[in-house]
């Protein structure tokens, strides 16, 4: 199925200076970015941070104080209606009517998209959430992992170019969360998707850029290997010795800023330079120690997230 809207305009989504106001608090603090068509964008940050107040804004449910928002050219605040037709939204908390049943649901939020061919684009989607032996139940019958499955089923059911997903495999198992993501990844090929999540695996898994907000402004915008070695002034090396090694003996390895250890004499060193590496390689050498493994390693997001945010209880 395609739908009848498209973005004409060679960006999804544009944020200019983007602010809003509660009162006495900013919650979102003159942010911009633009998402092209075909990204997957992470939009993260800790709780509190304003990722979903601006979701909120881009999907119309609530206006912005200030500043802009287009998505596919079309302006939040003044075609809220047109701009509805280009978007899929799956809140955090996700609104159901939980005395209806599935397929009646999506049949529901199908006729509100203007979806021609209902039927057929019903059973679409339910098999591509993979809702089959669910689509008789009522909802308030499903666990919180497939109401989860029916709110993304009723964010793609009108086939919108602009998909923005908060939290989307919240209360998934294992299982179920390989699925969505596979689900996610699929459905790139073709629409523009802006997801918020606290699970950083899921960004390495599913994003190819990654936007970090932190107390309503944004402390970080690249894609996510830019974004991993940009990060890169402390090298990190991983080496495991045949023999025990006392903490105090590897502070003399030069550039060493922190070493942890991880376990049958394995360690991860943290250096200032990018000849770390050399340097614990030297101090093996010179202190008649040897070396069963030495692998370089890059920041993980995780570790990136926390040192741009400062919030190291949030994840």
């Amino acid at each position: 199925m395609h739908n009848t809207y498209f973005c004409k305009t060679n960006v999804s989504i544009q944020v200019h200076s983007l602010t809003k106001i509660y009162g006495t608090q900013t919650a979102v603090n003159n942010i911009s970015f633009e998402i092209e068509p075909g990204e997957i964008v992470g939009f993260l940050g800790p709780n509190g941070a304003g990722k979903s107040t601006t979701m909120k804004m881009l999907t119309c449910y609530i206006p912005p104080t200030s500043g802009e928002a287009k998505v596919c050219g079309l302006d939040v605040s003044e075609q809220s209606i047109q701009v509805r037709k280009h978007v899929g939204y799956l809140p955090e908390h996700n609104p159901l009517y939980l005395d209806m049943y599935v397929k009646e649901y999506l049949a529901f939020a199908a006729g509100m998209g203007g979806v021609k061919k209902v039927r057929d684009r019903v059973e679409e989607v339910i098999a591509l959430t993979h809702l089959g032996k669910e689509k008789h139940k009522k909802i308030g019958q499903l666990s919180k992992g497939y109401r989860q499955r029916v709110g993304l089923a009723q964010a793609i059911i009108h086939d919108p170019d602009v998909l923005i997903l908060d939290e989307p495999t919240s209360g998934l198992d294992p299982n179920q969360v390989m699925e969505i993501r596979d689900l996610i990844k699929n459905l790139g090929s073709n629409k523009t998707i802006m997801l918020s999540t606290h699970i950083m695996q899921e960004v390495e898994a599913i994003c190819s850029r990654v936007i970090i907000i932190d107390k309503g402004s944004i402390v970080a915008d690249d894609k996510l290997e830019k974004l991993r070695n940009r990060s890169a002034s402390n090298w990190l090396v991983r080496v495991q010795f045949a023999s025990p090694v006392d903490e105090v003996s590897l502070h003399s390895i030069k550039g060493l800023l922190q070493a942890t250890q991880l376990g049958n004499n394995t360690w991860r060193l943290t250096g200032d330079n990018e000849h770390f590496r050399q340097a614990v390689s030297h101090f093996a050498l010179s202190s008649n120690l040897e070396v069963t493994e030495l692998v370089s390693e890059k920041d993980s997001l995780e570790s990136i997230f926390r040192q741009l945010t400062n919030h190291v209880d949030d994840l």
